[in-house]
Formats: structure tokens, C-alpha cells, sequence
């Protein structure tokens, strides 16, 4: 593949697939999605060998740095080679972990939760149960 002396970071993004097309890679750059050195890039911003940008799509969170400028856009196998995906292990695995989260289901019918179930339900996802009632004291008071 030829490479260019410039480059725009939107169609550098289109080019290595991060991006489904120009347009989505354009918003993201206006929308701050995509920085270099925590910085927010215009979507004409020349992209440079050797550069980190980080790259946030939805709760997905990238760091990539340019090894290569790729003026069209390639097969995934090829654009692999024109940028390193540096991300932390840390972040891609938040990433994955949030689609093992347990799901709680009800079986179909048994009706809407009682108040006991639904003191269960909160209990069992974590957050503190509800306080329960105390009996009135014998002078008529409730603590």
C-alpha cells in the first residue's frame, strides 16, 4: 500500500477499521471522543508516525499508536499492521467482564414480586435491605 506524507486522523481511523465509515470516525473526533495526549483533535488533524491517540467507542476505550499511514482502507489483516493496540490489560478486561454480569430472570407467570421477594432481589444485587419495622416500645414509641 502507498503511503501518504499526510493524513487526516479521520480518515486514518476509516482506513485501519476503527471506524465503520469516514463520517462516524469525523463525529467522534468532533464529539472528543478520540485525543491525542489527552487532548481533544479536530477530525483534519495530520496524523504522525509515532503518535498515541485514544480512542473511546461507546464503553469500549482504545490506545493505539501509529506505526504506519494508510491512505485507503484494507482487509483487518493488513490494517492490524499500520498502528500497536496499547491498550491496558486492565481496560479490556472491565470491557469484557460487563457481558459475564449475571442476569436475573423470573420464570414466566409467577406475577409481579412480593414485598419480601423484592427485598430478596435487592439483597441479592448488592445493595443494603430495606430496614424493617421495630415493634412500638411499651410507652407508645417508636424508635
Amino acid at each position: 500500500m502507498p503511503e501518504k506524507e499526510k493524513l487526516r486522523i479521520d480518515k486514518y481511523l476509516w482506513a485501519i477499521r476503527m471506524f465503520k465509515t469516514r463520517t462516524l470516525a469525523s463525529d467522534a473526533c468532533k464529539a472528543g471522543r478520540v485525543k491525542l495526549e489527552s487532548n481533544n483533535i479536530k477530525p483534519s488533524h495530520e496524523v504522525k508516525i509515532g503518535e498515541t491517540y485514544q480512542i473511546s467507542k461507546g464503553p469500549d476505550r482504545k490506545t493505539i499508536k501509529v506505526t504506519g499511514l494508510l491512505e485507503s482502507r484494507v482487509d483487518a489483516k493488513t490494517a492490524v499492521l499500520y498502528y500497536n493496540d496499547i491498550t491496558p490489560v486492565e481496560e479490556t478486561m472491565v470491557y469484557k467482564t460487563m457481558f459475564h454480569a449475571p442476569v436475573l430472570k423470573r420464570d414466566r407467570g409467577t406475577g409481579r414480586p412480593t414485598k419480601r421477594d423484592r427485598r430478596e432481589i435487592d439483597e441479592l444485587m448488592g445493595g443494603e435491605p430495606a430496614p424493617s419495622k421495630s415493634p412500638p416500645s411499651a410507652d407508645g414509641e417508636t424508635f
